[in-house]
């Protein structure tokens, strides 16, 4: 009769040993598929985005040659005169592209908390156009308005997409998200033929912007230094009805000569109360690059 020796303390069988080995090489493989399917999304989602600014800056213009000067102020309300002699000097160079970094906070749903977001944006100021691309811990967007179409595609954890949002009402938001960001790159609200400004009050004004047969208007509302603090307008929410839509902006400074906002702030003014849905602090900006 075979003698069964007892196993020491702490001791395993060799066939136990040989399963936890395999299971944990199993691990090891699993995790490090896991690991190189989650780099390759985000490197699809970067080469997505590099095509989207690449299809955008195609389309741009240099405008950079033309200056501006008062002499283009005549006729308008005096609120905008005094924003405009505030932010710009004359012979500023008009800004054919806009390259900038935001940190902030983002709300994936009005009824939800705040999740912290880092974004990427790149406008033409010419032809209107932007890419913006924002990150969270969750999700990836793509946002954009590019050969005047308008889309918002969303991913989750950078491999799956579960939102792909088109059509005439994103074509129309996307382009009011362009011009109430202009602000960022004031020579672009400047009069033109397709730019309007007509007089409310003291302290406000009326911009009209029309491009391919949309016609975008907004409240413009001055501060006291007469710097532009909100922009109201009537936007599709999502798929649904308009509903206004209103951009605030603070925290101007200096920069490569003209003042800027630094903060923004994007919200629903609902019947049932003001819901913020973003707070964007640019980082960094940067003019005339791009192209």
């Amino acid at each position: 009769m075979d003698i069964i020796k007892p196993l020491s303390r702490g001791q395993v069988p060799s066939n136990a040993r040989g399963k936890v080995a395999t299971a944990t090489k199993w691990a090891l493989r699993v995790i490090t598929l896991l690991i190189l399917v989650f780099f390759l999304g985000r490197l699809n989602l970067y080469l997505r985005f590099s095509g989207d600014v690449a299809r955008l800056l195609a389309n741009a213009a240099d405008v950079s040659a033309n200056k501006f000067n008062y002499r283009q102020l005549e006729g308008l309300p005096s609120p905008v005169q005094r924003y405009f002699r505030h932010v710009i000097r004359p012979g500023q160079s008009y800004i054919s592209s806009v390259h900038l970094l935001h940190s902030g906070f983002f709300k994936t749903d009005l009824k939800k908390g705040w999740v912290s977001i880092s974004g990427e944006e790149y406008f033409t100021a010419h032809r209107p156009g932007f890419v913006w691309k924002g990150k969270t811990a969750t999700f990836t967007a793509r946002d954009m308005f590019i050969d005047g179409k308008g889309r918002l595609v969303v991913h989750l954890f950078s491999l799956f997409q579960i939102q792909d949002s088109q059509g005439p009402q994103f074509n129309r938001g996307e382009l009011m998200r362009w011009l109430g960001e202009s602000v960022c790159f004031p020579t672009n609200l400047l009069p033109s033929k397709d730019l309007k400004w007509y007089p409310v009050d003291e302290r406000s004004a009326r911009l009209e912007y029309t491009y391919q047969g949309m016609l975008i208007s907004f409240m413009v509302a001055f501060n006291a230094n007469y710097e532009i603090q909100q922009m109201t307008a009537m936007r599709n929410m999502g798929d649904g009805p308009r509903q206004k839509w209103v951009t605030r902006l603070s925290d101007y400074q200096l920069r490569e000569g003209m003042l800027i906002p630094t903060v923004l702030e994007a919200a629903w003014d609902l019947p049932e109360g003001y819901f913020p849905y973003a707070r964007f602090v640019t980082t960094e900006i940067e003019y005339n690059q791009a192209i």
